[in-house]
């Protein structure tokens, strides 16, 4: 049921503007660690590469919030 809500979510996301590489789902078992700190890592410069959040706020007022 999960990977379909994620598969669903992402057509929300793609529908809104936002990358749907934005949302991401892997299965990580408590024993597993290292893997566990890969795939976090891994996604964390995936999303670095895609950028700000098209909803972050820009500009004057968002610098000063």
């Amino acid at each position: 049921m999960t990977v379909k809500r994620i598969a669903f979510l992402k057509k929300i996301l793609e529908f809104s503007g936002i990358d749907p590489e934005r949302l991401n789902l892997k299965w990580v078992s408590s024993a597993e660690g290292p893997r566990f700190a890969k795939v976090v890592t891994d996604f964390v410069e995936k999303i670095r590469g895609l950028g700000p959040s098209p909803l972050r706020k820009t500009g004057p007022a968002a610098k000063a919030g």
